[in-house]
């Protein structure tokens, strides 16, 4: 994995909430279309969204996570770095109940949908993204960091359309009956970003890799030259860091140098939960990419 260590400064927020970056060229450079005007995040999605931020990323702070679960971090900090992931997931069963759903009060509920828990959401996502799980996964970035998911099955380009509604309707149908699993993808992102600080002191930037058939698949805002364009990835997505393992997914190579704030899950987070693609969930917006042949 190709970590890349920065000490470009990242920026801050104003006193008018209006962004300021460490250049005097900043743009929207992420369409109205394909963001919300709320979300429960520190940056707005137009900022968080936009090319700017892949450049010069800083940290995104969920509203209220690590104030609310503060005694989970404190345990997290104070164990040895192997014993983290079960410090973890000890919590996580724990504070949701996961192992005692009627105390949950799941009484006339099929018990299948009381066991839907955050590991079953990132293995029904490693199967097929464009599943009910996957659905589940797209909302919970559109409700925090606001990035509206752009394809799930097929493109979703108008919020009235028949695509749009059948998204709605899978990603009700995940959440339906689960135990607050938008509080648990809560949990597994802040605890990723807990983990990757930890791990990767000092760094902005992981070079991760997608194996495609063709660049069309992608909404392109800007093509450039020697293989450089300028993307706007779906709300989630799946990347891997092995060049050679992006290579069995298609006949091109887009490589991204992805800021570690984006990075919602990878494969060696919790032992067991993805294997065997090296895999990494990465939460979109707009990015440069370099497209290159295998």
């Amino acid at each position: 994995m190709k970590i890349k260590k920065e000490t470009v400064s990242a920026g801050a927020a104003t006193s008018d909430n209006s962004p300021t970056f460490c250049r005097g060229d900043y743009k929207a450079t992420l369409p109205r279309e394909a963001r919300l005007p709320i979300n429960r995040c520190n940056l707005p999605a137009v900022v968080l969204g936009g090319l700017t931020f892949q450049q010069h990323p800083t940290e995104l702070l969920l509203d209220g996570v690590a104030e609310l679960h503060a005694n989970l971090f404190q345990r997290l900090a104070a164990a040895a770095p192997d014993a983290r992931a079960e410090v973890f997931r000890d919590y996580m069963t724990v504070h949701f109940q996961l192992e005692w759903p009627e105390k949950m009060g799941f009484t006339g509920q099929p018990k299948g949908r009381a066991k839907a828990n955050y590991i079953k959401m990132i293995r029904g996502w490693s199967f097929d993204a464009d599943s009910r799980e996957g659905a589940v996964l797209k909302g919970w970035v559109e409700s925090r960091f606001g990035l509206m998911p752009r394809w799930h099955g097929q493109p979703l380009r108008d919020p009235a359309g028949e695509a749009y509604h059948r998204y709605l309707e899978m990603r009700s149908q995940g959440l339906y009956g689960t135990n607050a699993i938008e509080a648990q993808l809560d949990l597994v992102y802040t605890y990723c970003q807990f983990e990757l600080a930890r791990r990767h002191h000092g760094a902005r930037h992981v070079t991760l890799y997608r194996g495609v058939n063709r660049l069309a698949d992608h909404e392109v805002l800007e093509k450039g030259s020697d293989g450089h364009h300028t993307v706007l990835l779906n709300n989630l997505n799946s990347f891997t860091c092995s060049r050679e393992r992006a290579c069995e997914f298609g006949d091109y190579i887009l490589a991204v140098d992805i800021p570690l704030t984006k990075i919602f899950f990878h494969c060696g987070l919790m032992p067991g939960v993805l294997q065997g693609e090296d895999e990494f969930l990465v939460v979109g917006g707009v990015v440069d990419v370099t497209l290159s042949t295998m």
